[in-house]
């Protein structure tokens, strides 16, 4: 039904409601004339009586009974479409693809979307754990609408927005000589057996850190490769060796586990929000506001 045989349904509501011309005009801020006019278009239109008229009252015949309750009905669920399709355009329903990295789930991904869910509780947050290229990748081809993953990466073409910046840290067994210190130097670890993390895939944590260690003067010995951070918790607490980590998982250490920052000089990771540019979907233009709420000291770049 088009919005003139809408309007229409709304005059004869009005009237079937009052039944009385004068105020259904009055209520529709219209003149008298013309909303007689209107009903009787209305009925020829259907070609039926809708309403009987004397010159005391106004009574609905029974086709008009039926078209008042069915017009409250279309009338209802026409506010409902509109009001969704306005809340969708607005970017208050939907859905957004999100991906982030392990070490973001601690900490800023359950901060975010707690944030997300209380200002847009009807937009589906779907969220994925991918590494920093894969989430590359997956923002070029269309999979997922925002990453939050670890720069420096591969995102000449994509817009960021840095919500962290991370130290380097270490994680080492309680009873390690190393941590009675407050900060230690990379040069420090050049015997010590690491746990190297993330093993795969490369690029990675992993690159950064051997990439320090070498500017530091010295090739890590790796002792034991993990995939996941509560492994490499894991395997600090059992003694297998020391954990070059990001300093947000700070969150993760436990009993028998020491949490120290590396001295400078040491490298700084920066963790962000990452999206395509040119137009976005109103829910990642939503999402990404949120971000911008919650870290609005981290300007947007490129």
């Amino acid at each position: 039904m088009d919005l003139p045989e809408l309007r229409l349904l709304r005059y004869f509501v009005a009237v079937a409601e009052e039944l009385h011309f004068g105020r259904a005009a009055a209520r529709l801020h219209v003149a008298q004339p013309g909303l007689s006019q209107q009903i009787q278009a209305l009925e020829r239109r259907l070609g039926v009586r809708l309403l009987e008229r004397t010159s005391r009252q106004v009574r609905l015949t029974p086709a008009g009974g039926l078209l008042l309750t069915e017009s409250r009905r279309l009338l209802a669920e026409t506010g409902r479409v509109v009001d969704r399709v306005r809340r969708t355009g607005r970017g208050e329903m939907g859905r957004v693809t999100v991906a982030a990295i392990g070490s973001a789930t601690y900490d800023v991904v359950p901060r975010l979307l707690r944030a997300h869910r209380a200002k847009y509780p009807d937009v589906e947050v779907v969220l994925r754990e991918m590494s920093t290229p894969a989430q590359v990748q997956a923002l070029r081809s269309g999979e997922i609408d925002v990453g939050i993953l670890r720069l420096p990466a591969d995102t000449a073409d994509l817009a960021e927005h840095t919500v962290r910046e991370d130290r380097m840290a270490l994680m080492l067994p309680e009873s390690h000589p190393l941590a009675r210190r407050r900060s230690i130097p990379l040069r420090a670890l050049s015997r010590e057996p690491l746990i190297l993390f993330p093993a795969a895939p490369r690029p990675s944590w992993a690159d950064t850190v051997v990439a320090a260690c070498r500017a530091a003067g010295f090739e890590p010995v790796v002792a034991q490769e993990a995939m996941e951070s509560a492994t490499v918790v894991s395997f600090v607490a059992a003694g297998v060796g020391v954990a070059i980590v990001p300093e947000g998982l700070k969150v993760l250490a436990r009993a028998g586990v020491a949490y120290r920052l590396v001295a400078p000089p040491a490298p700084v990771t920066r963790l962000a929000v990452v999206h395509r540019t040119g137009e976005l979907a109103p829910t990642v233009a939503s999402f990404l506001g949120v971000v911008r709420e919650l870290w609005p000291h981290r300007g947007a770049q490129r």
